[in-house]
């Protein structure tokens, strides 16, 4: 699923990718998404999804104040980086990105992580198979899930526009927190 969504997106609104930060964002991802298979191996999946579910809640009190968090290389890379180790981990590797991105225009935004959220996926697809920690049957579930993701796209058009219209980052931080909240639910509980 977080392979196939992007390359919707990207059909749309490729035009609108931010080729140069993207570049520094997939330099952290890399070396991230290496220590995140690591951390398959190693740590237990539990205490993980705690850690970073609650690092994103922290991280999206402090923007909520802050005026934005600055796009450049060290932001960019770090971002990256921290979205490998997440994205591997728990697959939940958007927050770190998005946040960095949150007061960019809305086409941009959603072509640039489109793109990053494309590479990164298939990136942590192939480590964690490496790994042997890609069971099929996730492949399967995922299949499954990808008519609805397109039904979810088809309709999405009109809240597209609705964001555009200045409740883009609003919905970033909400999103972002939400996440934060579903992975510390999923690893406090399952």
């Amino acid at each position: 699923m977080n392979v196939t969504l992007p390359l919707f997106t990207l059909m749309v609104e490729w035009r609108r990718v931010d080729w140069r930060g993207l570049g520094f964002a997939l330099l952290g991802r890399l070396p991230g998404s290496l220590l995140g298979g690591l951390v398959v191996v190693y740590v237990s999946t539990r205490a993980l999804g705690v850690m970073v579910g609650a690092m994103v809640l922290v991280a999206v009190a402090l923007t909520v104040r802050a005026a934005a968090v600055p796009r450049n290389p060290a932001t960019l890379a770090g971002a990256g980086f921290v979205s490998g180790v997440t994205g591997t981990a728990t697959g939940i590797g958007g927050p770190p990105m998005a946040l960095v991105y949150q007061n960019a225009k809305g086409p941009q935004i959603r072509a640039t992580l489109a793109m990053f959220f494309f590479l990164s996926a298939a990136q942590s697809l192939v480590i964690l198979a490496v790994l042997g920690r890609l069971p099929a049957r996730a492949l399967g579930f995922g299949a499954v899930l990808i008519p609805f993701l397109v039904a979810g796209f088809l309709v999405s058009g009109p809240l597209r526009r609705y964001l555009d219209g200045g409740r883009v980052r609003a919905a970033i931080l909400t999103v972002a927190a939400l996440s934060a909240l579903g992975l510390i639910l999923q690893s406090t509980l399952g």
